[in-house]
Parts: C-alpha cells; sequence; structure tokens
C-alpha cells in the first residue's frame, strides 16, 4: 500500500501535519495526535524497571538510535491494577496521541450507558387535513453519530480497519457498503406510512441539542450524515488517456460533483486533488491516476451539515411518495422553529443501535468526530448546550471511576490539542477501572485487537501474540523542516494483554520525542512498529510468580 507524499508534512504547521500523518495507522495501527513538543529525557537505562526487569528484545527496541533523545514510558499491573509487573516513568506526563480515546469514550458509555439509543424524531408542526400537512416537518437533531449510515442489518456499526475519515491522508482507506442515507430514508418512509403525502411548507433540521464548538476539531455537530462528508471514489479508465471514472456519495441537492481525472501508464502517478467552492457544495477533482491502481478514495467536507440534512431528508421523502413544495437546496429556515414540541404530533423516529457499537467504531478506527462528540453529548446531560460543560461530568466520572484526573490534561476528546496529555499510571487507572464492571469484555473488545482487526489489524498476524493484545493506539508526528525528518512527538498503545485464564493486565507503551533520520514516512511506520512489538513482547513473556 502507498503512503502519502512523504514531504507534504513538512510544508505545514505542525498542527496540519499531525493531522494528516495518520498514515501510521495504515500498517501500524496508530492514530494522529496531538503537536510534538517532547521533552528532554533520561536514557532507557536508567528507567525504574520492576519484576526482574524487561524483556531483552524490548530493551533492544529502546536502545535504537532513533531513540536516542526520546523519553520511553511503560506500565502493566496485574488486572485489579494493584501489582505492579513492569514501570517505567508511570507518573510523567506523555503527549498521548489517540489513547486519550481511552478516557473520552469512557466518560459517554458510563454517562449514557452502553445500551443507550439515540432517538431522532420528526414532528408535523402546522395543520394536517387528511394526506397533506399545511406546515413544516421538523427533524430534532439528537447527536446520533451516524444516522442509520453505518448500521447492519444485525444492529451492529460496520467499519473498516481504515476508516475514510482518513482518505485524504493516505491511500487505503475503504467505504463500509451500507447507505449513509439509510436513516433518513427510514425516516420518510415513516412519514409515508403514517398517511402524509404532501407537505405544503418546509423541511427544517432543529440543531439546537449544542452548539458546535470549533476548539474541538473536526467538530460535532447535532445532526451528522456520514460523518460530514461527501465521499469521492476514482477508479482508472480503460486505457491511459481515458477519462478516470468517478462515484460519490450520498448524492443530494445542491451538492454537484465533476472530474477531470485522466488515467496514465500503468505504474505513472496517482495524483488527484479535490477542489470546493460555492461553500462546498461543487467539488472538482483534478489529477491523474495510473492505469493499474486501486480504486483512490478521497472527501470533501460538508460545510452545513444541517441544510444537507434538510436536502437529503426532502429528496427522501420524494422517494418515498411524499410531495413537498420546499425546495432542496434552499436555506435550513431555522427562524420557524418552534419553542418547542409539546402538543406536537410525532410522525417518524429514527432509532439508533446502543452507544456501546459507537464506542467500539470509535475505538477501532480511532474515529476523532466521535471522540470529540461524546464531551458535547456529556454536557447534553446537564441540559447545558456549551460542548465545554462536558468536561465537568467527565472529571465526576474519573472521580468515580479512581483515576488520578490530575495525571490528565485534556482540552478535546480525540488527543489532538497540543494541550493534551496523560500519564501511563492514570491511563492504566481507566482501564483497570473497566475490569471491575460488568461492560468489562464489551469495553475490551470494543479496542483494535493485534493481528486481527482495527488499527491494529496489519500488525504481528503471525506472532504469538496475535488475538491476545487489546490496545488503543496513538500518534503525534510533525515535520522538521530544520532537520529534513519527521518528528515523532508521540507513538502509544494502551490496553489490556491477554495473559490466560481470564487474566487480563492492564498496560501502556509509549515513546515522545523520537526523531526519524529523513522525511520518508515509512520510517515512522517502523516506530509504530516497534510499539505493537513491545505489547506483543509483554503478553509473551512468562507468567511472574
Amino acid at each position: 500500500m502507498n503512503g502519502p507524499n512523504p514531504s507534504a508534512p513538512l510544508r505545514r504547521g505542525l498542527a496540519a501535519a499531525c493531522a494528516a500523518l495518520l498514515f501510521v495507522a495504515l500498517a501500524t495501527g496508530t492514530a494522529t495526535g496531538a503537536d510534538p513538543s517532547p521533552s528532554p529525557s533520561p536514557s532507557p537505562s536508567a528507567s525504574p524497571s520492576s519484576s526482574g526487569g524487561l524483556d531483552p528484545r524490548i530493551t533492544e527496541i529502546m536502545r535504537k538510535p532513533e531513540y536516542r533523545n526520546a523519553q520511553w514510558g511503560l506500565l502493566q499491573t496485574g488486572p485489579d491494577g494493584g501489582r505492579v509487573v513492569h514501570s517505567m516513568y508511570p507518573d510523567q506526563f506523555f503527549i498521548p496521541g489517540s489513547t486519550a480515546k481511552l478516557v473520552s469514550v469512557s466518560g459517554p458509555w458510563h454517562t449514557l450507558g452502553s445500551e443507550h439509543r439515540f432517538v431522532t424524531p420528526l414532528y408535523a408542526v402546522g395543520d394536517r387535513q387528511g394526506a397533506t400537512l399545511t406546515g413544516d416537518l421538523d427533524l430534532v437533531a439528537q447527536g446520533d453519530l451516524t444516522m442509520g449510515g453505518r448500521t447492519r442489518p444485525d444492529g451492529t456499526v460496520a467499519y473498516t480497519d481504515l476508516d475514510h475519515t482518513y482518505a485524504n491522508d493516505f491511500t487505503g482507506a475503504t467505504l463500509t457498503p451500507e447507505n449513509p442515507l439509510a436513516g433518513i430514508d427510514e425516516l420518510a418512509r415513516q412519514v409515508r406510512a403514517a398517511g402524509i403525502t404532501r407537505v405544503d411548507g418546509d423541511v427544517i433540521v432543529d440543531s439546537r441539542l449544542f452548539a458546535p464548538d470549533p476548539v474541538l476539531d473536526p467538530t460535532p455537530t447535532p445532526l451528522i450524515v456520514n460523518d460530514n462528508l461527501i465521499d469521492l471514489l476514482t477508479t482508472p479508465g480503460d486505457r491511459a488517456g481515458a477519462d478516470a471514472r468517478l462515484d460519490w456519495r450520498p448524492k443530494v441537492a445542491p451538492y454537484q460533483v465533476g472530474s477531470t481525472v485522466k488515467t496514465v501508464a500503468a505504474g505513472g502517478p496517482t495524483d488527484i486533488t479535490v477542489t470546493a467552492t460555492d461553500g462546498g457544495t461543487r467539488i472538482r477533482l483534478s489529477g491523474t491516476i495510473a492505469a493499474d491502481a486501486e480504486p483512490l478514495l478521497r472527501t470533501s467536507p460538508i460545510a452545513d451539515p444541517a441544510a444537507f440534512g434538510r436536502a437529503a431528508l426532502i429528496q427522501a421523502l420524494e422517494r418515498a411518495g411524499v410531495r413537498v413544495t420546499a425546495d432542496p437546496a434552499g436555506p435550513n429556515p431555522v427562524a420557524r422553529l418552534p419553542r418547542d414540541y409539546e402538543g406536537r404530533p410525532r410522525v417518524a423516529a429514527y432509532t439508533s443501535p446502543p452507544y456501546a457499537q459507537y464506542a467500539k467504531l470509535i475505538l477501532k478506527v480511532s474515529h476523532n468526530l466521535g471522540a470529540n462528540l461524546g464531551i458535547c453529548l456529556m454536557a447534553v446531560t446537564t441540559g447545558s448546550r456549551q460542548c465545554e460543560d462536558g468536561f465537568p461530568v467527565l472529571a465526576d466520572f474519573l472521580d468515580e471511576a479512581g483515576v488520578d484526573r490530575g495525571q490528565l490534561q485534556l482540552m478535546d476528546g480525540r488527543g489532538g490539542n497540543p494541550a493534551d496529555r496523560a500519564t501511563p499510571e492514570a491511563l492504566v487507572q481507566m482501564l483497570t477501572y473497566w475490569q471491575r464492571t460488568p461492560d468489562a469484555r464489551l469495553f475490551r473488545e470494543a479496542l483494535p485487537i493485534l493481528g486481527v482487526d482495527g488499527l491494529l489489524a496489519e500488525n504481528c498476524r503471525d506472532c504469538p501474540a496475535r488475538g491476545k493484545v487489546f490496545g488503543k493506539t496513538g500518534a503525534a508526528v510533525g515535520g522538521d523542516a530544520l532537520n529534513d525528518r519527521l518528528a515523532v512527538g508521540a507513538i502509544t498503545i494502551a490496553g489490556y494483554l491477554d495473559r490466560g485464564g481470564g487474566r487480563f493486565d492492564p498496560f501502556y507503551a509509549g515513546v515522545n520525542g523520537a526523531s526519524t533520520p529523513g522525511p520518508n514516512t515509512q520510517e515512522v511506520v517502523g516506530i509504530a512498529n516497534d510499539l505493537a512489538l513491545i505489547a506483543a513482547y509483554l503478553q509473551e513473556a512468562p507468567p511472574s510468580p
């Protein structure tokens, strides 16, 4: 699988580079995190380690040249978090990357409950005479992460090991086969089943659940369809010189997509640029794709999710046999919304899969939008519309869970803010908490599994630890233009080691402040592979007495 242009990170600011350099997930199972800002650190040989020292294969990894100026952290405990098996700077702050999602997903999981389902209602606001509604249909957004767009027939949520939300950052992202408009279509069918065939009025998306907070990047919105993205799939033409084939989804007015991408000879360059104008509704693809290339996925952001959802619902109603007089390409007329819906008839509702399924999606693929959404959902439980009010809810939960939140610094849910920090001890405390709950297995199996699925699918497929490490991964990578190399702020992994007999040891392993010899992204892949190997070696070690 090809990686991204290795020079691209060096042309961007560090924050942008960290967001773009999720390529580590492609082959190693890591996910983006915060900007690199490593501190000077002692060498690993000076670090304290308990229980007779580490596996020599681990210390050999830590002494590689690329870690000469780096700081290692390590903690493995018994299942109850009491006995320490291995320890290295457990109470020192590290850049967490997406291991922060262990905390940000745990908060809403506990607050909402693993079985919580989001019910998104559609109200008729106006006068109904027979099959005609003179008035509006108001869709009241409830913060449903997928609105049915990933739901399988068995009610589980589909994901691919490399999610479409990362398609612009590197090659290899793929789509799930589910219809991204499935929830919208279901609402439209229910309206028709309720006997309404004509709406002389408008369709409005009510997004008053919470206010979008730009500090959370990507920014959650109360209504999310297809992760607020347009998917653009380019396939080579039949021969060199032919137009490339383009498919895109979801097809919703007023979005228009065109392509001038040409097919070039096998082995030639695949380089596609996506541009969007008119508020993101006019999308054009240009460039080339090699005749022997796999289909290439790119995405374009939906700038106004509420207006997009409104248009999608109007078109879905038309497909279901409900005539709407309003123009689907028009604005979302929020000024027409009522103060509340007391006494208004609910004519449809879409019910989501349980929250545990969304948590699994977020953790398996490191879904940044979903992780940030959890902060807003916790705020909503207090009656607040301000996403930042979710942090006190998270703080109360951490206190209850026995996690020393003084050993955490979080400004978002994804682990991508430059201020985010976590100690190995805090993350292991979070993992230990789940071992004491009825959802222990459900939470553990929601994590990527080494050599099996999610962002650890391609690691250690033939080693003895395959299927026995459950770990959330993280990365923070930026460019070092001064030395023409990559600055690896952090590569981390935290989760559980299956030690047999029903014993699962919580663990953390991470390195801050590594550097690559040059700008080749594959050198970062090597660092992430090292972290996966460390986790494997920890699992493979003989049980301590």
